[in-house]
């Protein structure tokens, strides 16, 4: 719930509509930030104030993006340990995807509080980690890029939603031991192909590649084995200023 929240609905309501999928919002707040008591009884008060205040927030929240975008959004929020919460709601639910909001790393934290590599381990669907300033408007034609393989996006469940929704061609972006070209590739729609050579500077130029084509979700995978290349999924996520789309582990077939 923080100021960036109400785009990462957006982006969500973005992705739902494109694939014809249902949004189920999912909030957690640790007791110790209600709780300022010891107090038995005083802590369960409070507890059951901010249950009030929490629900009236989250509902004003979602009220005004559903209202925008014609859209229905349920919603669930509870009080725990912010990781076990989520586990459990995953375990629960067992969502087709999860979508998170993109956080600002720190020298201290690489990604956040680690929340996104928790549910990187814990679901084998689709993630999307929402970038907060580039929204997946629900109105607007999607600009999709691809890093290390077109093959797996066609093994993805809703692949042909999302390139129904895509402008053409397609952006492929992949990091090879050649110089930095770009071409034409046949593929089951067109596509163009970016080759970047494999470097430590390989991250920043598909960062810069990725701006200059307007990217706005980029399909990545999420296991170096599968890619058969160096590329880290938490470089990825801490340097491409974009919507990630990351592919189940089931999903993504890359050859």
């Amino acid at each position: 719930m923080k100021s960036t929240t109400k785009n990462l609905v957006k982006s969500t309501i973005g992705l739902a509509k494109m694939i014809d999928g249902k949004v189920d919002f999912f909030h957690v707040k640790k007791p110790t930030d209600v709780v300022e008591k010891e107090n038995q009884l005083s802590a369960m008060r409070a507890i059951n104030d901010d249950y009030t205040s929490t629900r009236k927030k989250v509902q004003k929240l979602l009220d005004s993006v559903s209202e925008e975008y014609d859209t229905d959004i349920s919603f669930n929020f509870s009080f725990g340990n912010v990781k076990d919460e989520i586990v459990k709601y995953i375990q629960e639910t067992k969502p087709d995807i999860i979508v998170l909001g993109k956080r600002k790393a720190t020298p201290f934290n690489f990604i956040g509080d680690n929340i996104t590599q928790l549910v990187l381990q814990k679901h084998e669907g689709v993630i999307m980690i929402a970038s907060p300033k580039n929204i997946l408007d629900p109105n607007k034609e999607l600009s999709l890029g691809i890093l290390n393989g077109t093959e797996g996006l066609f093994n993805i469940e809703f692949a042909e939603n999302l390139i129904y929704s895509t402008q053409k061609p397609l952006k492929s972006f992949k990091f090879t031991n050649s110089y930095n070209t770009s071409k034409e590739t046949n593929t089951k729609i067109k596509t163009i192909e970016y080759v970047f050579e494999q470097n430590d500077q390989s991250i920043r130029s598909l960062s810069n590649y990725v701006s200059k084509n307007n990217i706005n979700l980029l399909c990545v995978n999420r296991s170096n084995e599968k890619t058969g290349n160096h590329t880290d999924i938490k470089d990825v996520i801490h340097k491409v200023n974009v919507s990630l789309l990351v592919a189940g582990e089931q999903d993504y077939a890359i050859q």
